[in-house]
């Protein structure tokens, strides 16, 4: 089933409402993608796991939510404006733009095996103006990372919630890259969201911390359903690590195109505060109380990728299985995470009585579960359209519902149907779903 994974992940994605190409009508934007009534529920879902881990299971950790655009001084501190560049060749036959890291040939296009120029830098931050006026003066960038956000606000944090180290900041918002080879459907695009922590700690401590979190982060993605099989952590080499950097793990996932990351671990040093401080002219030390002294902490960045989680948990769900004749497709995507936990059909969409119960059972769900109503198909066609989108459970309503007051129950994976009466259906399904 390897074969063809992604096309069919994305045939899936565009036919069931999950992820749509941006701007579709106008023949798209490359690598824009646009999130669907399932999808942007997967989405939020995946967004709300990650912050009831990290902000409410825990005693040390601080939500925040940074602006998107910001004074440029703080990209020039941080070393984005100077250093955060590709190097790029372009084809002189075709005109692609290519990463040269990327290239096997540095002379040779690989697509059409034209004439490529000399390496160059190319910058990745998006650039725009503030104002009527568009001149230097008024030149802004779209963030990069929301790591800086944090970091600008350290003083801020200190001052408002006096917290002690460790401590941390987490923070989940959109950033932009201009990518010069984006692709692989959500995993590599220029408009994306990150989800990410700065923890602070004392500088003896860095170690330690830095494994904890990558034991904590990995361990977040087994919880939630991901196969042990198809999970790795990677420890970048000397060679790979940024100029600031001590340390850094990946947690890659094993994609249809190879291995790739879903977030990186840092040991970012002191160096970020350092830099804003330096630019600023603030004072960004922590002052220790017990040893009456002030310092730099170091900070440990766990920083993931909401769009590409998204698609490792689609492709990591994705099933296919034979039912008589037929094949069945199937999210089995974890509870926690399936878009829709229950959906509610009536048998037969020509009897008003049934349709009304039907609706009627379905509005009474919703007050506490997430719950869709449907009556556009047969009953058969509704079970495998809920079935691709990871609905856990499908209520059907029928004749014999309006005499009994039962309705049957059935279950995404196994498929088996349970007669539950309508009065004991909400607790029936919260047991479940708690389960």
């Amino acid at each position: 089933m390897a074969e063809g994974l992604m096309e069919k992940i994305v045939s899936l994605c565009k036919r069931r409402g999950l992820i749509f190409q941006s701007s579709d009508i106008y023949g798209g934007l490359s690598n824009t993608w646009d999130y669907g009534p399932y999808g942007v529920e997967l989405k939020n879902n995946l967004k709300r796991a990650w912050w009831k881990t990290n902000v409410y299971e825990r005693y040390d950790i601080l939500g925040m939510d940074s602006a998107i655009l910001m004074h440029p001084k703080v990209w020039e501190a941080s070393g984005h404006i100077k250093n955060f560049f590709d190097l790029k060749s372009d084809c002189l036959s075709c005109r692609k733009r290519l990463k040269t890291e990327d290239l096997k040939d540095k002379n040779k296009c690989p697509e059409c095996g034209g004439k490529l120029t000399e390496s160059r830098p190319f910058n990745l931050m998006f650039k725009t103006h503030q104002g009527p006026v568009e001149d230097n003066e008024n030149e802004l960038y779209l963030r990069p990372e929301t790591a800086q956000g944090m970091f600008v606000n350290f003083s801020n944090i200190l001052d408002s919630r006096h917290p002690r180290l460790p401590f941390g900041l987490a923070q989940i918002g959109k950033s932009f890259r201009n990518e010069i080879t984006p692709g692989n459907f959500t995993f590599r695009t220029r408009e994306f969201e990150q989800m990410e922590i700065e923890y602070f700690v004392k500088p003896e401590n860095a170690e330690k911390a830095h494994q904890e979190w990558v034991e904590a982060r990995y361990q977040w993605y087994l919880d939630l359903g991901i196969k042990k099989e198809n999970l790795r952590l990677r420890p970048h080499a000397k060679d790979e690590l940024a100029h600031y950097a001590l340390a850094c793990t990946d947690v890659e996932y094993n994609f249809p195109f190879g291995w790739s990351e879903l977030e990186g671990i840092a040991n970012r040093t002191d160096y970020d505060l350092k830099q804003q401080a330096e630019f600023s002219g603030k004072d960004l030390r922590y002052f220790d109380d017990a040893a009456k002294e002030r310092f730099y902490p170091y900070i440990i960045e766990p920083s993931g990728g909401v769009d590409r989680a998204v698609l490792a948990f689609l492709v990591n769900a994705y099933h296919e299985e034979k039912v008589k004749e037929d094949i069945r497709t199937v999210l089995k995507i974890s509870k926690e995470l399936a878009p829709v936990k229950v959906a509610v059909f009536p048998l037969l969409k020509n009897r008003p009585e049934i349709v009304e119960l039907a609706k009627k059972i379905a509005g009474e769900l919703k007050k506490s579960i997430v719950t869709t109503y449907d009556d556009t198909g047969a009953i058969g066609k509704l079970y495998r359209r809920q079935d691709e989108v990871g609905t856990l459970y499908c209520v059907t309503v029928d004749v014999q519902s309006l005499e009994d007051k039962q309705v049957t129950v059935r279950d995404r994976d196994t498929m088996l149907q349970e007669r539950i009466g309508i009065d004991k259906l909400k607790e029936y399904l919260n047991i479940k779903l708690l389960n």
